[in-house]
This record gives structure tokens, C-alpha cells and sequence, in this order.
């Protein structure tokens, strides 16, 4: 009985807006006629109801059902709509004017009618749905009179889509617009007035009593968002910002979303944008194996291939809650794809041999890897043994069985290396180069610097700090780092691979170098804070194995452009494949022994441009005052 109340209360609107515009159809049909014949002396009588009047009807509401007309609400009425009606009306006048002539060759139909018709039907249909949309936004801001007040930064089309999802909801009241844009300057954008630039914000926002501030540049680039933020952040008002497309359109951000500043949008450098299309001719329909599929790159790699095509995923992973967690991420998302689970370790052949037969891959994406510097400076054969052994492992694996591509996710520290990981992922490199064979499977190495927001990273350490209430421990004033969003640097990786080349080592242009100190002040002021004020940030020193600085390019290394213009290939220094095949062997019988000594020894040797780096800069004590950089001299981001 209820379903049957619920059909009928979803009906019962409808079948009301269907007989208003059968009803408007009538109305300007005779209403023309009358006024048309009207001026002759001997004018002929209309009867209310006649076969052609509901011959004009028929057609008509056919043509409004076939346009679609009823699938949209009033409530939501806009521009696009009264195209819709527009279409739908001159439709609806081929239809009439088709019919008339085959029923009775247009009888008593005047040609001035048939020309007016479309129009003066089109405000009739049109005028009361935008009516019924103004009133019920009107009542939305009466309603709703305890609301949040806001200043919306950005008076383009998305602070117009703003102020109309902020009205439907009704918790939100936009008081005013600021733009930058002379043209803006004294104008409305859906009622409400553009009050000033960006610059005035501190002083319209204590004229207007606003509550919250609104980034509605979702287009801008990162040094504009910069600008903006900083006079945001001198209100003292909390502010958000309404998300990018693409992150919308990748699960980033939900639509309507009001979002916080992420310190990603401040990075000072554009995001890249792959070739989306030759990315998908190259992975679709592929099945894929990524190791270490439960950490940041590995999961998010995983998420790229089932968006763009993959139609199998396997993932390898040794930590069980992580493979849990992100094999029930990717099922709810992509529940359509296969997902294949292997627990176990990537080094263990077994394993490998394992997973490799229940995915039988196209492509392998060796993303499992040790990553924190100092730690490894002290547990050199667990380095060894996953960073470079069990790489060995996955790479003689995948031809031994043929797999059409393996990756190898590398770093910029192996560029020169000065620690253990990357003299480690240098010899990981080192060693697919040795595997590579031109008639099996084709080996890419994809390099790049740090991730934001991936496991262990800075970021992540510096905003627990900072909820804890500081201090933030920043290693040195003057270091600087690369840096990459997770979702870029995977998107890069799948461009890297599908080049097409047959043993390359690609690097991913980072962009400029971002200072750690400043990367810490802005994600102290994103907070809310002051930093030196409210929260202190205090220089620790370089840890084992810290650069201050880290490179992207080897000076032997030959590079040249690609398809892709954020793609750089390298061409590979020679090595000797038999030597490499001995060095592995002592390392292998050297980590069954857990022989550091030797581990070291047969490092140096194997890898000539490892240079450990001796910590000639003094380290500045954790007890360090203080010290508290103005934002006008802190490096931009």
C-alpha cells in the first residue's frame, strides 16, 4: 500500500506540470487564432474543441515527452532548460504544421500563428518554472535566517554554482562576491553583489559580519591560491575552498564539497595533465601485478589501472590489514574489475612465482620497496634485501615467464647516492638494466622525488606534530625536496610506461625545489596558527644519510624529451651483466649470514657512485631556540 503511495506521490507533480503545458498549448493556440481573425470584418468561429485542436495537442505532447521536458524538476529550473523548451516548442511546430497538412492541407491555420507560435509558447512554459525557482529560493533564505554568513572569493562560474548549491542547502548565506576582475566591479552574480577585490577581504569581511571565506578558483594556479591564502589568513576567519574538477572527477572531492586548503595547492607548480589516451591504449583491458599494492604508491596505482582500463589487478602485499584494506577500497569503487590478493613477501620466489601465475600479467609494477633514510642507514641488510633482492627476485620472475612490461619504481636518491636507499635503488636499477633482453619482457625504471602525503613522509609527520601542539621539527633551515602529489607521480608512472621504449630510465620533472622550513610555516598557518608564535619550529640537524639538497639528473646520463613534456628519458650508463649477476650472488650469501660488513663492502663496490655522506654540518640541538621566518621571506611554495 505504501509503494503504491510513493508511485503515486511521484506521479501526482508530474502528471500536474504534463497538464499546465497541454494547457499553455491550448491557451496560445486559440489566443493566436482569435487575435489573428479578430481584425477581419467577418471573422470565423473557433470552437473551443475541434479534431485539429487535439491533433496540435497530441503532437505536441508528444514532442514534450520525447525532448525529455519531464525529466527535469522546476525546483531546479535554469538556462539550459529554456533551451530545452525552446527546442521542444519548435519541434512541436514541424510536428503540428506536419500533421495539419496531412489531416486537412492547414485548413483555417494562419501563417502568422504558425511563425509566433514557438515563441509566445515558450514564455508560457518558461516564465512559471523560473517563478516557481525564485520563490522557493526565496523561501530557502527566510528559512534559514541563523545561517552562516560567507564572503566568496571569485565571482566566476564556479561562485555562481556556489551561491546555488548554498541556497538549496540553506545553511550557508552568501553576503557578497570578491574579484579581482574590473569588469565585476558594482555587478550581481545570482542576486548577490561583488563588493570589492580580493586584497579587501579583512576589511568586507568585518563590514558584512562574514563567519567563513570561500576560494571559489578551483582554475587558479598555485601562486594565485598563495596570494589569496595569505589574505585569508589575515581575517583570523576559517576558510575553504570549492574543489578542482579533477578532483572531483577522480573521487578526490565530492561535488558540492567545501574543502580545506591542502598544502598541495600551494605547491607552486601546475598539475600535469598525462595523455590520457595513450594511456589507456596501452593499459586497457591489461591485467596488471603490483607489488606492495598496500602502500601509498602501490594503492594508488592499483586505483589508476582499475579507472583506466585495467580489467585484472593483482596485489601483492606483505602486511595483511594493508592488503585488506585497500582490496575492499578498490572492490566498493570499481566493483566490476577482478581483484586478485596474494599475501607474502615479493623477495620470496615462491610467492612470486605464485602470483605471477594466478594473475598472468601484461605489465608489473615493482612498487614495494624500504623508503626512510635514516632508518636504513642502520638496518643495511633489510635494505639489501628488499630494495635490491627481492627486485632481483620480481624482475627475473617476470622473464622468466614472459611479462610483456615491468616497472621498477625508483627515487631521485639514486641519482648520486649518499645513503643506503639509494644506493640501493641504484643497484635495484643496475639490475633490471643487467635483466633486459630485446626479445622478452621490456624493463622501465620511472624515477621521481618525494611523495606528499604518502606513508612516513614529512607531511603527515608535521601535521600530527602540529594537532599535538608543536613543536615541528624541521632537520635544517636551509633543505629543500621535491616534491609530487601521490595521484601526479602514479598518472606519470602509466605515461612512463606506455611510451613504448624497450629499456629506459625515465625521470618525472618535479618542478622547483621546496624548502622543508617553508613547507612547515605553511602548513602551520593552513591550521589556523602562527608559526614561532603558536606553534614552535625547531631545527634538529641532519639525520644519517640526509642531503640538504637532492638531484634529479646524472651528469653521465644523456637525457632527452619524450611524447610527454614532464617526461625526461635517460640513456642508461653500461654495465657489466656478469658482474652484476656475481654481486648479487655475495649479496645473497652475505644477507643469509645478516654480514653488514660485507653488505657495505659489496655496495661500495658494486655501485662506484655511492658516496656515504659524512654529516659535515654541525647538528643543531633538538633544545634549539625557536626561531620564527616573516612569511615575506620564506621561500614561495
Amino acid at each position: 500500500m505504501s509503494s503504491w503511495r510513493d508511485r503515486w506521490s511521484n506521479w501526482l507533480p508530474r502528471m500536474a506540470v504534463v497538464t499546465h503545458d497541454l494547457a499553455m498549448v491550448w491557451v496560445v493556440w486559440h489566443t493566436l487564432h482569435w487575435l489573428r481573425f479578430g481584425v477581419m470584418a467577418n471573422p470565423p468561429q473557433l470552437p473551443l474543441w475541434s479534431p485539429e485542436v487535439v491533433l496540435v495537442l497530441i503532437a505536441q505532447g508528444l514532442v514534450f515527452w520525447q525532448v525529455g521536458l519531464y525529466r527535469g524538476l522546476w525546483r531546479f529550473a535554469s538556462v539550459p532548460d529554456l533551451w530545452n523548451i525552446f527546442k521542444a516548442c519548435a519541434l512541436g511546430l514541424f510536428a503540428i504544421v506536419l500533421g495539419l497538412f496531412l489531416y486537412n492541407r492547414l485548413d483555417m491555420v494562419s501563417r502568422t500563428v504558425l511563425v509566433l507560435y514557438p515563441l509566445v509558447l515558450m514564455a508560457l512554459l518558461g516564465a512559471p518554472r523560473l517563478l516557481y525557482r525564485a520563490w522557493k529560493d526565496s523561501r530557502n533564505e527566510r528559512g534559514h535566517a541563523g545561517s552562516v554568513r560567507i564572503l566568496i572569493l571569485g565571482a566566476g562560474h564556479a561562485g555562481e554554482a556556489l551561491v546555488r548549491d548554498l541556497r538549496r542547502f540553506g545553511t550557508y548565506q552568501p553576503v557578497g562576491f570578491l574579484d579581482d576582475a574590473a569588469r565585476m566591479r558594482g555587478t550581481k552574480v545570482q542576486g548577490v553583489p561583488v563588493l570589492g577585490q580580493v586584497k579587501d577581504v579583512d576589511e568586507i569581511a568585518r563590514e558584512t559580519a562574514a563567519r567563513l571565506l570561500v576560494i571559489a578558483m578551483p582554475s587558479a594556479d598555485a601562486d594565485a591560491i598563495q596570494r589569496v591564502v595569505v589574505v585569508c589568513e589575515r581575517t583570523g576567519l576559517p576558510f575553504r575552498m570549492v574543489p578542482r574538477l579533477q578532483d572531483v572527477l577522480e573521487g578526490r572531492s565530492l561535488p558540492g564539497e567545501l574543502k580545506e586548503v591542502a598544502i598541495e595547492d600551494l605547491l607552486g607548480r601546475k598539475p600535469v595533465m598525462p595523455d590520457w589516451k595513450a594511456i589507456r591504449d596501452w593499459l586497457g583491458a591489461r591485467s596488471v601485478l603490483v607489488t606492495g599494492a598496500g602502500g601509498s604508491i602501490g594503492s594508488e596505482l592499483c586505483r589508476q589501472c582499475a579507472r583506466h582500463g585495467a580489467r585484472r589487478i593483482t596485489l601483492v602485499e606483505i602486511d595483511e590489514l594493508a592488503l585488506t584494506t585497500v582490496e575492499a577500497s578498490l572492490r566498493r569503487d570499481f566493483p566490476n574489475l577482478e581483484f586478485v590478493q596474494v599475501l607474502g613477501d615479493c623477495g620470496d620466489p615462491a610467492v612470486i612465482r605464485h602470483a605471477l601465475g594466478l594473475a598472468q600479467p601484461e605489465a608489473v609494477f615493482h612498487a614495494a620497496a624500504y623508503k626512510q633514510v635514516p632508518l636504513l642507514e642502520t638496518q643495511l641488510r633489510e635494505a639489501v634485501r628488499n630494495n635490491v633482492l627481492a627486485t632481483e627476485t620480481v624482475a627475473r620472475a617476470c622473464r622468466d615467464i614472459g611479462v610483456g612490461t615491468f616497472v621498477l619504481i625508483s627515487t631521485d636518491k639514486a641519482v648520486d647516492p649518499a645513503n643506503v636507499l639509494g644506493a640501493t635503488k641504484r643497484l635495484a636499477e643496475m639490475t633490471c638494466q643487467a635483466l633486459a633482453d630485446q626479445r622478452s619482457t621490456r624493463f622501465v625504471t620511472v624515477r621521481f622525488g618525494n611523495v606528499l602525503d604518502s606513508a612516513g613522509s614529512v607531511v603527515p609527520l608535521f601535521r600530527e606534530q602540529i594537532r599535538l601542539g608543536g613543536p615541528v621539527t624541521v632537520t635544517d633551515p636551509e633543505v629543500t625536496r621535491f616534491f609530487m602529489t601521490i595521484p601526479e607521480a602514479c598518472q606519470l608512472i602509466l605515461q612512463a610506461s606506455a611510451i613504448g621504449t624497450h629499456e629506459a630510465v625515465y625521470t618525472l620533472d618535479m618542478g622547483e625545489p621546496v624548502a622543508i622550513r617553508v613547507l612547515a610555516e605553511q602548513m602551520i598557518r593552513l591550521a589556523g596558527k602562527q608559526p614561532g608564535r603558536d606553534i614552535a619550529v625547531v631545527y634538529t640537524g641532519l639525520r644519517p644519510g640526509e642531503k640538504l639538497h637532492e638531484t634529479l639528473f646524472h651528469a653521465d646520463e644523456r637525457y632527452r624529451a619524450t611524447s610527454h613534456s614532464k617526461i625526461l628519458q635517460a640513456e642508461p650508463r653500461a654495465v657489466a651483466a656478469a658482474n652484476i649477476e656475481v654481486a648479487l650472488h655475495a649479496l645473497r650469501a652475505a644477507s643469509a649470514e645478516y654480514d653488514q660488513e660485507a653488505l657495505a663492502r659489496l655496495l661500495r663496490s658494486t655501485v662506484p657512485d655511492f658516496q656515504p655522506l659524512a654529516q659535515d654540518r654541525p647538528a643543531i640541538p633538538e633544545t634549539a631556540t625557536v626561531v620564527a621566518f616573516p612569511a615575506r621571506t620564506a621561500r614561495k611554495i
